[in-house]
């Protein structure tokens, strides 16, 4: 591996753990701080749903322009949010076979809903994992679609690094300036 190469892994690596402690605020700590987290005092609200396809069935089927606008944002953020971790096992993994990397994705979106049904932040939602799942699938198949098309994967590599070069200041203005509350 030449410098320029190492160099690339470090930045993708970088880019990934940004990643992940943007999903760690987002997920985990876009409701309560880190400090009202292990408060005792600290009411929980626990919603849970394990009935697959329910709560997007309610927003489909509603009539509240409110809930509607919710939905949207709650299904389409559900999906955009996992698609880099398709994107990124299937670059760093050998193993690039579809169901294994799928299987990992809903492994880590699985213990997502135990985690935050158990601390009490958020809704435990079984179709929150089906949407996960989704986003996961569309960046794998980003992947393999990059694969096919550039037919290498050091071109691969790099592609995938100048989109992550791009999408780096949008994360770190989410991960350090704005503060996720919903």
């Amino acid at each position: 591996m030449n410098k320029r190469e190492r160099i690339e892994k470090a930045f993708l690596y970088g880019v990934f753990i940004c990643y992940i402690l943007f999903l760690i605020k987002l997920l985990f700590l876009s409701r309560v701080s880190l400090l009202e987290l292990f408060n005792s005092q600290r009411t929980l609200d626990r919603t849970i749903n394990i009935i697959p396809f329910s709560s997007i069935t309610e927003y489909l089927f509603s009539n509240s322009p409110t809930v509607k606008r919710f939905a949207f944002g709650n299904v389409i953020g559900n999906i955009a949010i996992f698609i880099p971790l398709g994107v990124y096992l299937s670059l760093f993994k050998n193993n690039k076979k579809i169901i294994n990397n799928l299987l990992l994705i809903f492994i880590v979106s699985l213990f997502t809903e135990i985690i935050q049904g158990l601390l009490g932040i958020g809704s435990s939602d079984i179709d929150d994992i089906i949407l996960n799942c989704f986003g996961g699938l569309v960046g794998i198949l980003g992947y393999k679609c990059l694969l096919f098309i550039l037919h290498n994967d050091k071109k691969v590599r790099f592609t995938i690094t100048i989109l992550s070069a791009i999408g780096l200041p949008i994360l770190l203005y989410l991960l350090f300036i704005i503060r996720l509350r919903f």
